[in-house]
């Protein structure tokens, strides 16, 4: 009985493609399926309700986080040849890298897709201004609304976030490549159409899209470079071969072209000056995505195309890049000190937190690539927090400047105003939340170098580092001085929504819980660091 049974059970089985197949499917099937149908729907002369564009949308995402979940899990590898006669294929291989920036990507986008789009406003038609309106005059209620191109709109976020989880699921250089461009153009649709019009939109988003697109002219000749010294554009070969059949002239040039159009996308000191501006005029979603998905496709490309794969032209080149990543952070943070407008203050933070990042990459060591990592995920998490705050806080202020009077906002908006100082404490890398983690591991990692590190210079920087950190804890106190305290509590605004309490507290949970266990994160990336090092 058994045996046919077994024989039986075996054939079906032998019919069922793989399940890891499936995972896959439900990853990134209905991200692209969705963003189809809505860029369909958006040419119909009537639109459906912004409900149904809405719901359909946030369904998208959360099958697709459901599909990510079960590809970290199960971490099935594809390899299928693509295009043979260039011997590329379509790769997909998850390890410990791409694993936390996967489930980053999969929550972020759900949060993004939840949070809804208001129509923009002049500032004179949004009465909040408190020197200009009676402080009992009514506020707009946040609630969701029919704006023009919102199934538009929804599209580009389906398709910045499936080129995002193709890049980090991406075992082959070329494929890489493509899911880093393919974010490209529908986030630049999301800032050149859906931004702040009071803002010159046009002017940032036209900046997006010409630094991008230099810096990915870069990365595909420094790809190119490789696949055309190594025969291959495997990215487990490169890393195994780690830059064998080129020397050092080679690697130096190569991990030169490479650090500087993957340094735009991260950015980085001091191609760093078009981040602020765009953040400041992008809608909320769309800040969210850009900063805790989009900027770790830089750093995420140093680690997976350069780190090991040009080691000896990067180590020659981890001085100059420590250096620009200190003078960002020291740099960002005395902007924010003065800066006026609060969602460009958020921006500039960015630059510090991710200077963090580049500091232990470019220290060479275990530790500071662990920190490095660590940071990278803490800072998307943080990031999306406290874009969701400032952007729900500007939408009911009509503004984000700093420089008029607001009411407090722990007094009118108490979850916003604790979402608010949960972000900027774990931001200014106060122990217990995950922003600790990252910056107290560069700038050890950074204090004890690799061996073929200038110790004395890396030193330098972990001292200005430190002075950074510092100035972060200032920054921090003057907004929640300006937002959260004060005696003011007229006119009233809105608190956080249902979508935004969500997100808040998915957000927060998962600051609170890398700040006390980092070992959850740091046990997935500790077989990739160590096998990197290794080589």
């Amino acid at each position: 009985m058994n045996g046919p049974v077994s024989r039986m059970r075996d054939d079906l089985l032998a019919l069922v493609p793989d399940l890891g197949i499936w995972w896959y499917a439900l990853a990134l099937a209905p991200l692209l399926l969705v963003a189809v149908m809505l860029l369909v729907i958006g040419r119909w002369p009537e639109q459906p309700g912004h409900r149904v564009v809405h719901r359909g949308s946030m369904a998208a995402s959360a099958i697709s986080a459901l599909g990510v979940l079960g590809v970290c899990l199960d971490r099935p590898v594809v390899d299928v040849s693509w295009i043979p006669s260039l011997g590329v294929w379509f790769s997909l291989r998850p390890d410990g890298l791409s694993v936390p920036l996967l489930l980053l990507t999969a929550l972020v986008g759900v949060v993004a897709t939840a949070l809804h789009l208001h129509p923009a406003h002049e500032p004179r038609q949004v009465a909040v201004d408190l020197e200009d309106t009676d402080p009992t005059s009514p506020i707009p209620v946040v609630r969701g609304e029919d704006v023009p191109g919102l199934a538009t709109y929804h599209a580009c976020l389906q398709l910045v976030l499936l080129g995002a989880l193709l890049a980090f699921l991406a075992g082959d250089a070329i494929l890489f490549f493509i899911g880093f461009e393919l974010v490209l153009v529908p986030m630049w649709v999301l800032v050149a159409r859906y931004g702040d019009p009071t803002s010159d939109r046009d002017g940032a988003a036209l900046r997006f899209l010409l630094v991008t697109v230099v810096g990915s002219s870069l990365v595909l000749l420094g790809i190119l470079a490789v696949g055309t010294a190594t025969g291959t554009t495997d990215l487990a070969v490169w890393a195994a071969e780690g830059g064998a059949s080129l020397g050092r002239g080679s690697q130096l040039a190569i991990a030169a072209v490479l650090l500087v159009g993957l340094g735009l996308k991260i950015p980085v000191f001091p191609v760093h000056t078009w981040l602020p501006w765009v953040h400041a005029t992008a809608p909320t979603a769309g800040s969210v995505l850009l900063a805790a998905v989009l900027l770790k496709l830089g750093t995420y490309g140093v680690v997976r195309l350069v780190v090991p794969v040009v080691p000896e032209g990067f180590a020659a080149w981890s001085p100059l890049l420590a250096g620009l990543g200190v003078a960002g952070i020291v740099w960002a943070s005395l902007v924010c000190l003065v800066e006026p407008d609060l969602k460009r203050l958020i921006a500039w933070s960015s630059v510090a937190h991710l200077g963090f990042v580049v500091l232990g990459i470019a220290s060479g060591t275990q530790a500071g690539l662990q920190a490095a990592l660590f940071g990278n995920v803490a800072h998307g998490l943080i990031s999306a927090l406290l874009f969701v705050v400032v952007g729900g806080l500007k939408h009911r202020w009509g503004s984000a400047d700093l420089r008029r009077r607001r009411p407090a906002v722990r007094e009118v908006a108490p979850r916003l105003g604790l979402a608010l100082v949960v972000g900027m404490a774990a931001a200014s890398g106060l122990p217990g939340l995950a922003g600790f983690w990252g910056e107290i591991g560069a700038i050890l990692a950074a204090w004890s170098p690799a061996p073929d590190r200038p110790e004395g210079w890396f030193r330098a920087f972990a001292v200005v580092a430190a002075v950074g950190g510092a100035l972060a804890v200032a920054y921090t106190v003057r907004v929640l001085r300006e937002v959260w305290a004060g005696d003011r509590v007229e006119p009233r605004i809105p608190d956080a929504v249902l979508t935004e309490r969500t997100a808040l507290r998915m957000l927060g949970v998962l600051v609170l819980v890398l700040g006390l266990v980092p070992t959850v994160l740091l046990g997935v990336t500790a077989p990739f660091v160590e096998g990197v090092l290794g080589r």
